[in-house]
């Protein structure tokens, strides 16, 4: 059984939270699929790859959050900086590959499952995921029945994906998963408020570190293959800060006739973001974003619209402290990437 000792400072209500907390070191969420599985680049990372990042975390000092005390500590102003480990779709190279290895050094980690793929060629079985559930430093997260581009679905069919997978939950591991993960982490406004009124907390696939005024229906993740699973990469985001902020405009983040949106984000009076850069990917590839600040409240005028089926914003920001980071994903209805 490990302990995971944390301190953490004065705790913080929903209704009160929203206000900047200087000394907020945040929760660095990574996201991985597959283990060597050298087909599919895009989604995997070789083991002994992996094994560096877990080595790079414990050598910069830092924990692993067991995902079980996120519900109790999110509102509180972390003073030590945690890591979350996170695991999508539930494929069977990452019981063959990495669970012994995170089992043998109990480092907790939430793996999210989609309902539809259980028992299916390359994917873990009930019995599997069943094992997985029964240590406790394991969470098991909701990630749809059928991992579908969800965006393009109707509001009924999509309430209906999502409850079919919650009775499949409820019928194999005797409840519904208080985590939810969106499919290509993609959603609308109209379905993150049904997953609100099913799930505690939900993950995007958006970069960015964990704080208490982050939306527990918008969590970032880093997400990590072998394009970005480069040591030296990761040794960046090791030790990069939350960025705090207020709000996002616009709310819904599918983009329908509004391409390109016009995007704000407004912080806090505390902050200094003078110096804020952020990089887009509208048009034909990423570059510099285009920049308005004015009382605090960024604007971004992007160059063009948004031509693939995700649109991302990365904006970071070098303090006295070290790099702060957050980044935004749009969704373009209708558009399917290859």
């Amino acid at each position: 059984m490990i302990i995971i000792l944390i301190q953490f400072g004065i705790a913080y209500s929903e209704d009160t939270y929203s206000k900047y907390f200087a000394n907020e070191k945040g929760i660095v969420s990574i996201m991985y699929h597959r283990f060597n599985e050298s087909n599919y680049p895009s989604t995997n990372i070789q083991m002994e790859i992996f094994k560096k990042h877990i080595d790079s975390i414990k050598i910069a000092g830092f924990d692993f959050l067991n995902p079980n005390l996120l519900d109790e500590i999110f509102y509180k102003e972390k003073a030590e900086k945690k890591f979350l480990l996170t695991i999508d779709d539930g494929y069977e190279s990452f019981y063959k590959n990495a669970w012994p290895y995170l089992k043998e050094n109990k480092i907790p980690f939430i793996i999210f499952i989609s309902t539809e793929a259980v028992g299916k060629n390359g994917y873990m079985n009930w019995s599997q995921i069943k094992e997985l559930e029964k240590n406790d430093f394991v969470s098991i997260g909701n990630h749809s029945h059928s991992h579908d581009y969800l965006v393009n679905f109707s509001s009924n069919d999509f309430e209906e994906d999502i409850k079919k997978s919650i009775r499949i939950f409820e019928n194999n591991l005797g409840y519904n998963p208080i985590f939810f993960s969106y499919p290509f982490g993609e959603w609308s406004l109209i379905q993150k408020t049904f997953i609100m009124s099913n799930f505690k907390f939900a993950f995007g696939q958006h970069s960015g570190v964990i704080d208490l005024n982050k939306d527990k229906y918008e969590l970032p993740r880093f997400p990590i293959n072998e394009k970005y699973g480069d040591i030296n990469r990761f040794s960046f985001l090791v030790n990069l800060l939350p960025l705090q902020y207020k709000k996002v405009f616009p709310e819904d983040k599918m983009i329908t006739d509004n391409n390109p949106p016009v995007m704000k984000v407004e912080f806090f009076d505390e902050q200094n973001i003078n110096n804020l850069n952020c990089f887009s990917n509208e048009g034909n590839g990423w570059d510099n974003s285009q920049l308005e600040i004015e009382n605090n409240i960024l604007k971004i005028n992007f160059r063009d619209k948004f031509k693939s089926r995700r649109g991302r914003i990365n904006c970071s920001l070098k303090d006295n402290e070290g790099w702060r980071w957050f980044g935004v994903q749009f969704v373009v209805k209708d558009i399917i990437e290859n």
